[in-house]
C-alpha cells in the first residue's frame, strides 16, 4: 500500500528542463495518505505539480500512505530523527495531532494561519488550535485540510429487490434500524436467493469507521463524555446509561445476524468492499466514498465503457446517500465532524520550505481544486469552498452539504487530547468485541470502557 513518486519528470515535464539539474533543486519531503481511488491522487499530484511550477527550484519527494501505514510510518520517523518536512494523513487528527502537539513535537505555523484565518470555517480551524505543554499555551500546531462526517449510504436496487423502496424507510430511531434488519434483509433472502446482510456495520479494532460509526450513536442519545474545559463527565449515571443504550442499538445487529460476521474484523476500506460487492444492503460511512468510487470508475479511461457505463448507473441510479434517522428522543440529529490536518514536524530538515508549500496548498486557488479533486469524499474547510456550485449540483453532494449547513460539532480530543490515545487504542470497538466475542454483558463491558477512559483521560 505504499506509494513513492518523485513529482518531477513525468508530472512536470518542461517546468523541470528549463529549472536545470536535479541537483541544483531544493527537495522537500512530503508523506500524503493515499486516497481511496485515482482521482483522489490525481488532485494532488496536480497541486504539487502547480507547486513545482511556480518554484521550478523544489523537488517534491512524494510518499504515499494507506491511513493504517501513515502513523506508524510517522512515528518511527520521528524517533529516529528523521520525519518529513511536511505530513498530512486521514488519521492524524482522531489519534495524534494533538497529542504532538502537546508533546512539543510540531512546528507553531501560527504564522501561516493568521494571514488565513477570516478564510476558514471557525469550527474547522480550531480543531487546529492546540495546546503545547512545553512552553505552556496554544498555537496553530496542524494546518486543516478538509474535514468529513457521517452518512447512510444503501442500494436502491437491493431495497426494491426486497419490495420496499424509499419512502417505506421509518425516520425514527428504534423503527429505521428494525426496518432494515427485521424486514429487508428478510425479504431480500427470501425473495432473491442470496445470503445478504442488511447492513455493515464496522466493528474492527483496526478501523477508525468503527468508532466513529459508534460516537454517532452515541451522540444519538446525547451522550456528552468530557465538558467545554477537558474534565471527564463519564461519572454521571445518565453519561453511563447513555452509553450503554449505544452499545446495545450498535452491537444487537451483529446479534441478530444482520451484518456480516466478519465486521469484528473490519479495517476502514472493508465496508466500502463489502457494500461494492453487494454482501451489504446499507452502510453507515464517514464520508462518501462509497458512491464516489463509482463515480470516479464512470471517468476512468482505463476501464470498458460497459464498466464505465455500470459505474455511471451505480452513482446516478442506484446509491442512495442520506442522513441518520432521529434521534431515540425525536429530535434530529447533530453530526460530529473531523478535520483532518497536516503537520510540519519541530524536527523537519527543511521548515522554511515547508511552511511555503503549506501555505501554498491552503490558498483556496489550490486548496479547493485538490478538495473536489475527491469528488466529495471530503468537504471543505474554507467559507468560500462550501458555497461551490460543486457541492449543491449533485444529489449526494448536496446531502452532505446540508449537514455541514444544519451545524456540527467537533469530536472530544478538541477539548481533550488525550481521547486522542483513547481513539488509537479503539477502547469503542473493544467493547464492542468484549459483548460480541466474548459474551460480557453490555453494562460490563460499559464499565470497562469507562473505567479505561477515566484512566487515560483523567
Amino acid at each position: 500500500m505504499h506509494f513513492k513518486t518523485w513529482i518531477t519528470g513525468a508530472l512536470v515535464g518542461a517546468a523541470v528542463v528549463a529549472a536545470g539539474p536535479v541537483a541544483a533543486q531544493e527537495k522537500l519531503t512530503v508523506w500524503w495518505g493515499k486516497g481511496f481511488y485515482k482521482a483522489e491522487d490525481d488532485a494532488l499530484y496536480a497541486a504539487i505539480k502547480k507547486f513545482e511550477t511556480k518554484y521550478p527550484k523544489v523537488k517534491v519527494e512524494l510518499s504515499l500512505y494507506a491511513p493504517q501505514e501513515m502513523i506508524p510510518k510517522s512515528v518511527a520517523a520521528m524517533d529516529s530523527g528523521n520525519p518529513p518536512d511536511v505530513a498530512y494523513g486521514d488519521v492524524y487528527d482522531f489519534q495524534v495531532t494533538a497529542k504532538w502537539a502537546y508533546e512539543g513535537k510540531l512546528e507553531d505555523i501560527s504564522s501561516i494561519i493568521d494571514p488565513l484565518r477570516s478564510k476558514f470555517e471557525a469550527s474547522a480551524l480550531s480543531t487546529t488550535f492546540l495546546y503545547n505543554n512545553a512552553n505552556q499555551s496554544r498555537a496553530y500546531y496542524a494546518f486543516p485540510i478538509k474535514q468529513q462526517t457521517m452518512h447512510i449510504q444503501y442500494w436502491k436496487d437491493m431495497l426494491a429487490d426486497a419490495g420496499f423502496k424509499d419512502s417505506d424507510i421509518p425516520k425514527d430511531w428504534k423503527g429505521y434500524w428494525s426496518f432494515w434488519c427485521d424486514k429487508v434483509q428478510a425479504c431480500y433472502r427470501q425473495k432473491t436467493g442470496n445470503r445478504g446482510f442488511a447492513t455493515g456495520f464496522p466493528m474492527g479494532v483496526d478501523s477508525s469507521d468503527s468508532f466513529y460509526s459508534f460516537l454517532t450513536f452515541m451522540d444519538a442519545y446525547n451522550v456528552k463524555l468530557v465538558s467545554d474545559s477537558g474534565k471527564l463527565l463519564v461519572d454521571d449515571p445518565a453519561v453511563r446509561q447513555g452509553l450503554i443504550n449505544a452499545l446495545t442499538d450498535y452491537t444487537a445487529v451483529y446479534g441478530k445476524g444482520c451484518t456480516p460476521p466478519s465486521a469484528t474484523n473490519w479495517k476502514d476500506p472493508d465496508n466500502n468492499v463489502a457494500f461494492h460487492n453487494k454482501t451489504i444492503i446499507l452502510t453507515h460511512n464517514a464520508t462518501i466514498s462509497i458512491a464516489a468510487k463509482w463515480l470516479d470508475d464512470s471517468n476512468n479511461a482505463t476501464l470498458t465503457e460497459a464498466q464505465r457505463a455500470t459505474a455511471k448507473k451505480n452513482y446516478t441510479e442506484l446509491i442512495a446517500t442520506a442522513g441518520f434517522p432521529n434521534k431515540p428522543d425525536g429530535s434530529k440529529m447533530t453530526y460530529r465532524a473531523a478535520v483532518k490536518t497536516g503537520v510540519i514536524f519541530k524536527e523537519a530538515k527543511n521548515k522554511a520550505l515547508a511552511k511555503q508549500f503549506v501555505a501554498f496548498m491552503l490558498d483556496d486557488a489550490n486548496l479547493t481544486p485538490y478538495v473536489e479533486g475527491s469528488l466529495g469524499r471530503w468537504f471543505p474547510v474554507t467559507k468560500a469552498a462550501q458555497q461551490s456550485a460543486f457541492w449543491k449540483s449533485d444529489p449526494h453532494r448536496l446531502v452532505v452539504y446540508n449537514q455541514f449547513m444544519a451545524g456540527t460539532t467537533p469530536f472530544e480530543f478538541t477539548k481533550n487530547y488525550k481521547f486522542t490515545v483513547l481513539n488509537n487504542e479503539n477502547v469503542w470497538a473493544k467493547a464492542m468485541n468484549r459483548i460480541l466475542s466474548e459474551k460480557v454483558p453490555v453494562d460490563k463491558a460499559t464499565d470497562e470502557m469507562i473505567a479505561r477512559i477515566k484512566a487515560v483521560a483523567n
